[in-house]
């Protein structure tokens, strides 16, 4: 196998057989006749990569002895670096593993480091003959293999489709309605949104020239950093992004060149980005995005986006990113309307989002799913500005992609366009990804970089390669080494020497070892304040002042738009509503609140949501913010993550709890981490709502009966509202919703689907089930916090305390009834959350009566029945304790379910019990 110190012997010993050129050349002119790279650009690759090798190297050093907690490297993948070239550092970016010379790059970008192009030229230039996007594609091609000439993206006022030489798109003129986050008439949201990222003024880390010459991390307070002042509508100052929003667009490499000397490149950016990856790698408190807590590649100020790189589930986050950029960017020229807040994007408005990821993570359903719901918008004729960059090294770990796979795989994406490139020609890499980006910033649709590399020194840590790697193989990679084909390239260019580029390389790797060695004696996290300070801040006051901004607002200045969007029939007066009403007129409500809210998901617009309860939403704010998405979970949580990072507030809906789990960890993994990992620089706040749970009549069978909420509380800083009262539900709606623009919450709201349309509780025509809405100068008196319960007393209230949530609810207040009969006395007391639990309620409340009976409609196994006992037990309560759960099993059809199901007996039965010890 290749062992470190192989592959620097071998480097080393390669860079010192290279000549010296036959004739030296300004550094200023292009490397390559038709080629836009000029020799100082291509020495700046060449120093980013081995910036990047080097870091590989000391990462394998530190792992030696156990101070290198991460080992998965980027040697062999450095032609990444030409195309962070080619894209600008304002263009978000969320990165794999392996992008180390990528974050250089851009580090160098952000710095003015990077030099800029040949004079006249532009980055997007003539590629290497017969590689640029060669072969079709879905945009079309040219006959030679590049792409059709086409007219300049869409105005503002244009969203139909681009006429780029791939022919009319017959499927727009039959466009879903609201099939995304854009209308037809190029409009969108009406005002602002809620900022995921601080200001570049605010960024983790802020850096400085130390005084060894060496630029370092200086970090400030995340904490502090992420509670950046509300304004009246709740949102926080979007990043600006290193640059203005009207930023020129001018070539993605320009920049003032440090001189003309190429030597006089000093790579202080470099160095910084050296420090933030060994701060990483080492677990340093001071690693400039997560501290410590994760490592990734990320920064708020060079905009990369920090993912958890588990093969491409950041992939949906970026597809929602483009759709959201794209829609800002369409409201932002359509300007202001009235007094709404304006919505700004945190970046330029000719922004594209990048996302890279491996060969193997083609197969991946996260991959899958972005590919094709960027390709179904594209279709439809709405667009989204990503740019796919698939670096293909042939393996997934030990798994071959099979010859041929990936490029097929990515040049049958139906609206996806596919470029090419090999990572061994510097050249041609930088050309086909500007080729590349350009197309996708000129008609803000989709494409795919398939960049072809090799993989050097295993795949991390203590891989033996040569178990499933022949020796020959290896051999073959090493000799396409892509940071040698550059020292070749410079040679051949006539811009350096062997011996000068080997000193280069040299002086990388002391300098890089020497950071190594500094950033081991940095302090680590070591209290569980410290790890969990980001993780789910919680501001109630703030939140609570919000919600009563909002309710000034609606009986403010906004009271005629409320008046017009409920058709004249304001809910208040329209007497009491059941759950599903009540609920709709919250969104409705909460639409009006923020105008960056929108609400999207399966059949939420034309259908109005599985059960009717977004029904006529789309008709009062437009299919721009209430519209349909392609069928599958993971896209739907995928376009709301990346919605959220741009500033807006999602809130989409799966249509049944059981279907979450098709795609939970986009909730888990990518959604709940994203603060943690990042210390607040980013955030994706989201109400997520899911109709379920059980008890529904006239339907059956385990999907639409799911149960099961383990899954969601299991997952940290997660808030999960159960509203079973019509009455509760708008206020923990407008209490998620107020949450998720101050502290950038995500809450999964979790809708009793059995009790929509109830509304009698103890007899038929008792309308006991329903409840009036507030009318909005009592929302803030009724003001529900996060984590606390609502209690009913029964009787006497001293004899029995039912702890319960959703359908448990309706349940144990019919039983509390029965044994009042009996001359028992019961508090029933309704959870309303279950993460976080409302732990002092719930003591309080046991504490009263002594006897306290669980009802858990949820399974015995996981279920929140387990988390109420531990949290009593915790507590100190030393009285007696029962419970009454799910069996655990599917809820079977018809009758038979239940048979597996609480029931009003089984919960007077266990109170009788409790009551008799």
């Amino acid at each position: 196998m290749t062992t470190p110190q192989d592959l620097d012997d071998r480097f080393r010993e390669s860079l010192g057989a290279l000549p010296e050129p036959e004739r030296r050349r300004d550094p200023a002119a292009p490397v390559r006749d038709g080629s836009t790279l000029t020799g100082r650009q291509l020495l700046a690759l060449f120093d980013a990569q081995v910036n990047s090798r080097q870091l590989d190297l000391a990462g394998r050093w530190l792992h030696s002895f156990d101070e290198g907690y991460h080992t998965v490297g980027s040697a062999g993948h450095e032609a990444n670096a030409a195309v962070a070239a080619a894209l600008r550092p304002t263009d978000p970016a969320l990165l794999h593993h392996r992008s180390g010379a990528f974050y250089g790059i851009r580090a160098a970008q952000a710095a003015g480091e990077f030099p800029g192009p040949a004079a006249g030229t532009s980055a997007a230039g003539t590629s290497a003959a017969g590689t640029s996007a060669a072969g079709t594609s879905a945009a079309g091609t040219s006959a030679a293999g590049t792409p059709a000439a086409g007219p300049a993206a869409p105005t503002s006022g244009d969203i139909g489709p681009a006429a780029d030489g791939g022919g009319a798109d017959p499927a727009h003129a039959g466009r879903p309605a609201g099939a995304g986050l854009l209308d037809s008439d190029g409009t969108g949201l009406s005002g602002g949104g809620q900022p995921t990222t601080r200001s570049a003024s605010t960024v983790t880390a802020a850096y400085r020239v130390g005084a060894d010459g060496v630029t370092e991390a200086v970090g400030t307070d995340p904490v502090d950093s992420a509670t950046a002042a509300i304004d009246a509508a709740g949102r926080q100052p979007a990043i600006e992004a290193a640059a203005s929003a009207d930023a020129p667009a001018g070539d993605p490499a320009a920049a003032a060149p440090p001189g003309d000397d190429p030597a006089s490149f000093t790579g202080d950016a470099y160095a910084a980005a050296a420090r933030d990856v060994l701060r990483g790698m080492v677990a340093s408190a001071q690693e400039p995005i997560a501290g410590g807590r994760h490592k990734a590649f990320g920064r708020a100020d060079l905009a990369v986006v920090p993912t958890t790189a588990v093969a491409a589930t950041h992939l949906p986050r970026a597809v929602g990113l483009g759709l959201a950029l794209e829609r800002l960017r369409r409201v932002e020229a359509a300007g202001r309307r009235g007094d709404e807040p304006a919505l700004r994007s945190p970046w330029p408005r000719d922004a594209i989002v990048v996302c890279s990821f491996g060969d193997a993570s083609v197969n991946h359903a996260g991959a899958t799913a972005a590919l094709n719901t960027a390709g179904w918008y594209d279709h439809t004729g709405l667009r989204i500005p990503v740019l796919f960059v698939c670096e293909d090294n042939g393996l997934g770990v030990s798994v071959r992609s099979p010859e041929g796979w990936v490029e097929r795989a990515l040049r049958s994406r139906p609206g996806v366009r596919y470029f090419a490139a090999d990572g061994e020609d510097p050249v041609d890499t930088y050309a086909v990804a500007a080729e590349a980006a350009a197309w996708v910033r000129r008609h803000r649709r989709p494409a795919v970089l398939h960049l072809r590399t090799v993989r050097l020194m295993g795949h991390a840590g203590d891989d033996v390669e040569t178990t499933y790697r022949s020796a020959a193989e290896i051999a073959a990679d090493e000799a396409r080494d892509p940071v040698l084909a550059t020292a070749r390239l410079l040679v051949e260019a006539g811009v350096a020497g062997g011996e000068e580029l080997l000193t280069r390389y040299d002086e990388r790797g002391w300098q890089v070892r020497r950071i190594a060695e500094e950033v081991l004696e940095e302090p680590k996290l070591g209290t569980v304040a410290e790890v969990v300070a980001p993780l789910a801040p919680r501001r109630p006051s703030r939140v609570a002042a919000v919600v009563a901004e909002v309710a000034a607002r609606a009986v403010g200045s906004a009271a005629g738009a409320r008046v017009e969007a409920f058709g004249g029939k304001l809910p208040e007066l329209a007497g009491p509503l059941t759950l599903a009403q009540s609920i709709n007129a919250a969104l409705t409500d909460g639409m009006l609140a923020y105008p960056g809210m929108a609400v999207f998901g399966q059949d939420v617009a034309a259908r109005g949501g599985a059960h009717g309860v977004t029904r006529g939403l789309r008709e009062r704010f437009g299919a721009a913010r209430v519209f349909d998405t392609v069928l599958d979970e993971t896209s739907v949580l995928g376009l709301g993550l990346g919605a959220g990072l741009a500033g807006l507030l999602p809130v989409p809906e799966i249509p049944h709890l059981a279907y979450l789990h098709h795609a939970e960890d986009q909730l888990r993994g990518e959604a709940a981490t994203m603060q943690f990992r990042s210390q607040g620089a980013f955030r994706n706040p989201m109400v997520l709502r899911v109709p379920g749970l059980a008890y529904r009549e006239s339907s059956g069978g385990h999907v639409p009966h799911d149960n099961s909420v383990a899954v969601l509380r299991d997952v940290p800083g997660l808030v999960i509202a159960v509203p079973a009262r019509p009455d509760d539900a708008a206020p923990l709606l407008r209490t998620c919703l107020a949450a998720a623009a101050v502290d950038g919450t995500v809450s999964v709201f979790l809708e009793p689907t059995a009790l929509y349309h109830v509304r009698d509780l103890y007899e038929p025509g008792d309308g006991e089930w329903l409840g009036r809405y507030a009318e909005p100068g009592g929302w803030a008196a009724g003001h529900v916090p996060i984590g606390r319960a609502r209690v009913y007393g029964v009787g006497s209230a001293e004899d029995v305390t039912i702890l319960t949530f959703g359908n448990g609810v309706r349940m144990s207040l019919r039983a509390a009834a029965t044994l009042a009969d009996e001359g028992v006395g019961t508090r029933v007391v309704d959870l309303r959350w279950l993460a976080p639990l409302p732990v002092a309620d719930l003591l309080r409340e046991a504490s009263a009566t002594g006897r306290v009976l669980v009802v858990d409609e949820t399974r015995r196994s996981g279920g929140v029945a387990e988390g109420i006992i531990a949290t009593l037990v915790d507590g100190g309560f030393v009285g007696a304790v029962r419970r009454v759960a799910g069996v655990d099993a599917f809820v079977p059809l018809g009758p038979a379910a239940r048979t597996v199901l609480v029931s009003e007996e089984a919960i007077t039965e266990g109170a009788r019990t409790l009551l008799a010890r």
